[in-house]
C-alpha cells in the first residue's frame, strides 16, 4: 500500500498525557551524560534534587506518539523509516515535575521521487496540564526511505542552514561512556536497537548505538558549554542527523557565530559526520 499525501497530511493524533517528577528529570540528564564529575556545579543543578532544574531538551522526550507508523492505513513501510532531522523551540523552561499535553500533526509531507523516498515532518506542541503554558514546540522529521513517487509536492529548497566554509570559531569534545544508551533508554526510548548487541548486528552495526535524541541533547549541552550559556537560555536547537554515534566514542563540535544569538555547528565521532546543519539560538 502506498502512502497517500492527503492521509497523511489529515492524520489524527489523539492528545497524549505525560506525568512525569523530580527522579525522571535526574535520569535523563545522567542518560546525556551529566553528573560524572560531583564537583560540577553546573552538572550538579540537573542530577541534585535541591533547586533541580532541567534540561529543554527533556521536553523532547515527553507525550511521545509511539509506534504510529506501523499503522497500515499510514501506508508508510515503517521498517525503512530512519529519524533524519530534529528542530525544537523551547518557550518555557520546563519544570522539573509535573504534568504534560502533547499535541501533534502532520505538517508537511515532501515526495523525493521513487529512488529517493518521502519525508514526513511531525508537529508536536508540549503544554502544562494544568495552565496551558507551552513549553516547547517541535519539528521531527521522518525519512520515509522506501515511500516516495505518489505524485507528492517537493522539498522546498534553501531552508537549510549551510555551515560556513571558513574554520569554526570554537570547538569542544564531549565524551561519552559504553553503556550510557543502556541509561538513556530509560527515559522511554526501549527500541532494542539501543541496548541488544544481536539486533544492532542485524541492523549492520558492530555494536548497539546511540539514541538519535540522545546525541540531539549532547549537542544542546555542547553548544551551552563551548559558549558559557546557560542551559535554560538556549530557546531554539535544530540538527540533522547524518550517522549514529557509537557508545563509548568522542563526539567532536564546530561552532561557527552568525550573530550574537545565532550559532552554527556540526558534529564528528570516530572520523564520521554524525550531526550537520545544526542551529542553536539563545535569549538575548
Amino acid at each position: 500500500m502506498a502512502i497517500d499525501y492527503n492521509t497523511l497530511r489529515n492524520w489524527h493524533f489523539d492528545d497524549v498525557e505525560h506525568s512525569y517528577n523530580e527522579r525522571d528529570s535526574i535520569l535523563y540528564a545522567l542518560g546525556v551524560g551529566l553528573g560524572r564529575d560531583p564537583l560540577n556545579r553546573d552538572e550538579l543543578n540537573y542530577v541534585y534534587e535541591q533547586d533541580l532544574k532541567t534540561l529543554p531538551t527533556m521536553a523532547v522526550t515527553m507525550a511521545t506518539l509511539g509506534m504510529w507508523v506501523k499503522n497500515p492505513a499510514t501506508g508508510i513501510t515503517w521498517n525503512k523509516l530512519v529519524h533524519s532531522g530534529q528542530n525544537a523551540v523551547f518557550h518555557q523552561a520546563l519544570p522539573p515535575a509535573g504534568k504534560v499535553i502533547g499535541k501533534a500533526e502532520i505538517s508537511e509531507v515532501y515526495d523525493r521521487g521513487a529512488e529517493k523516498g518521502a519525508v514526513i515532518v511531525v508537529k508536536r506542541s508540549i503544554y502544562d496540564a494544568e495552565t496551558e503554558v507551552c513549553y516547547c514546540t517541535l519539528e521531527q522529521t521522518l525519512m520515509l526511505r522506501a515511500d516516495g513517487g505518489f505524485d507528492g509536492p517537493a522539498m522546498p529548497k534553501g531552508n537549510q542552514s549551510v555551515i560556513p566554509e571558513r574554520a569554526a570559531d570554537l570547538t569542544s569534545v564531549q565524551e561519552t561512556t559504553p553503556g550510557q544508551a543502556i541509561l538513556y533508554r530509560l527515559s522511554g526510548d526501549w527500541n532494542p536497537l539501543h541496548v541488544d548487541p544481536d539486533v544492532a548486528t542485524q541492523a549492520g552495526f558492530s555494536k548497539p548505538i546511540l539514541h538519535g535524541y540522545c546525541s540531539y541533547a549532547i549537542a544542546g549541552w555542547a553548544v551551552c558549554q563551548a559558549l558559557g550559556k546557560p542551559a535554560p537560555a538556549l530557546k531554539e536547537l535544530s540538527a540533522q542527523f547524518t550517522f549514529p554515534v557509537i557508545p563509548g566514542d568522542k563526539i567532536e563540535f564546530e561552532f561557527w557565530q552568525q550573530d550574537d544569538n545565532d550559532w552554527l555547528f556540526r558534529a564528528s565521532s570516530n572520523g564520521r559526520l554524525v550531526l550537520n546543519k545544526c542551529k542553536a539560538r539563545f535569549s538575548s
